[in-house]
């Protein structure tokens, strides 16, 4: 499955909801995250994830009513 990175603001979520938010199954877009990085003083989420394409990307994070700054698809030196 490809991997991918994106930005976005943190607002609306807590940190709580972004752990929680970690360990779900993939959702109907086929998204699951790989890991989830975030700065509270900065309002920023990195997220880390699996994916079909970058459409499926756009449409995990358009769910939430959120848009992307940017989305890179990426490698990993882990499996």
């Amino acid at each position: 499955m490809p991997k991918f990175i994106d930005s976005h603001a943190m607002t609306p979520f807590t940190a709580d909801e972004l752990k929680k938010l970690q360990n779900l199954p993939p959702d109907e877009f086929g998204v699951s995250h790989h890991d989830i990085l975030f700065s509270e003083q900065d309002d920023k989420i990195y997220c880390v994830l699996d994916a079909p394409d970058a459409e499926a990307i756009h449409a995990h994070h358009a769910k939430a009513g959120i848009t992307c700054d940017w989305v890179h698809q990426v490698e990993s030196t882990r499996r």
